[in-house]
């Protein structure tokens, strides 16, 4: 595994799975968060957007984490490995809440400078419907890659822990 991506709804643990996987394996992570954004959560267009994808691409190794479905077929085409952590829908919710909590009106470490944590209706119904909206599409589109891509799909917090006990 030189080259990861990790996907999975808000609140699945993304980035704190990117950062501990990173650090067991000495490899540099990408928060696609922090590139993305621009300050008071602008969005690049997305054609600045897939440049910088592809730039970050041409790396030897990483580990990105993020979603960002626009660009998720041209990280997919050119990683080694996914990693879809598919957790449970209430677990999600409650990691988005409590982290709107700890972080309310400051920037959280994995997110882009000025962009201060929010929470909003929109991305709740997003983590909520999550389960039924994209991950059939996410599954899918991962089909086309299981035989020449190492395909890892973890559902629980404790197939979390036993996958990076293996990297430890």
């Amino acid at each position: 595994m030189k080259k990861i991506i990790v996907i999975g709804s808000g609140g699945a643990g993304k980035s704190t799975f990117s950062k501990r996987l990173a650090e067991a394996l000495t490899i540099n992570v990408i928060h696609l968060d922090q590139l993305y954004w621009k300050p008071n959560w602008v969005e690049p267009s997305k054609e600045e957007w897939a440049r910088t994808v592809e730039e970050l691409l041409k790396g030897e190794s990483w580990i990105m984490d993020g979603n960002y479905g626009g660009t998720r077929e041209m990280r997919v085409r050119a990683c080694d490995t996914v990693i879809f952590l598919d957790m449970p829908r209430y677990l999600c919710l409650y990691r988005v809440l409590k982290r709107a909590l700890a972080y309310r009106g400051k920037n959280r470490p994995d997110m882009a400078e000025g962009c201060n944590e929010k929470m909003d209706i929109e991305f709740v119904l997003w983590v909520w419907n999550y389960p039924n909206r994209a991950r059939p599409l996410i599954e899918a589109e991962l089909k086309q890659y299981e035989d020449n891509k190492m395909v890892i799909r973890l559902r629980s917090t404790r197939e979390v822990e036993d996958f990076l006990v293996n990297y430890k």
